[in-house]
């Protein structure tokens, strides 16, 4: 009886070490086939060249806010500089010079939690599916919050934390966009019942203040706005393949 209990808790580990040999080789392939399925590419969104393109926006209970553009932004030329270096992107990828940057002024009426936005005139689409998005700032070393604002497939609002200004200088700052698992909950980029244009659109900015430091005047800059999206469906679309948007 004991040889018989022994023998069948052999099979049953064996039975175990084998279903996990075939969830692990699944679970490889499916890996492999994702990343075989990827066509990785950095985009230039916006260089924040143009007059009127964004706007800034702060509770007039706050305070003052005024935005223009500036000559100038973060150059990677600088031989004592200890930040990440900027890596400019071919002139057919940015679509225009890089010269000028978005700056903006904050007058706070008095300390408190106060919050302003940085917004596009007009939401800015992004091909394929974004996985990061990027952009750089000078915040004058404060402690305050930047979240980036967005819009998915169907045009539900999300907020993205980038993180803090709490540094000197200028900086990258880099958020990824969460994928949706099943296509229904989440951040949705694409749907096959509705189109075949995937991708989201960024609408903006919110710096959320530190009421420690949120007196006086404030001095906030940006610029250079990018992402890194997959543009595999995209380009892997036939030419005769007709568009599901009548």
């Amino acid at each position: 009886m004991k040889k018989a209990l022994v023998v069948i808790a052999l099979l049953c580990v064996a039975c175990l070490v084998f279903a996990q040999n075939v969830d692990l080789a699944e679970a490889n392939i499916g890996s492999t086939s994702d990343s075989a399925s990827a066509s990785l590419r950095e985009v230039s969104l916006d260089l924040f060249e143009r007059e009127g393109s964004w706007n800034c926006s702060i509770s007039p209970d706050c305070g003052v806010i005024t935005g223009r553009l500036f000559d100038g932004g973060p150059y990677s030329d600088l031989e004592t500089s200890e930040r990440e270096e900027k890596v400019a992107l071919p002139e057919s990828v940015a679509g225009a010079s890089n010269t000028k940057m978005y700056g903006v002024k904050v007058e706070f009426f008095k300390r408190g939690i106060n919050s302003f936005y940085i917004k596009t005139a007009s939401p800015i689409p992004i091909e394929g599916v974004t996985k990061t998005v990027s952009v750089w700032m000078a915040g004058r070393n404060q402690n305050h919050k930047v979240t980036l604002l967005i819009q998915d497939y169907f045009g539900n609002s999300f907020e993205l934390p980038m993180g803090n200004l709490a540094f000197s200088g200028w900086k990258k700052l880099t958020v990824s966009i969460p994928p949706s698992t099943d296509q229904k909950h989440g951040i949705i980029q694409q749907n096959a019942y509705y189109g075949s244009r995937p991708g989201v659109r960024i609408v903006g900015f919110r710096i959320d203040c530190d009421p420690e430091t949120a007196i006086g005047s404030y001095y906030f800059y940006v610029d250079d706005l990018r992402a890194v999206t997959d543009l595999y469906e995209i380009e892997n679309i036939d030419m005769d393949n007709p568009d599901d948007n009548w």
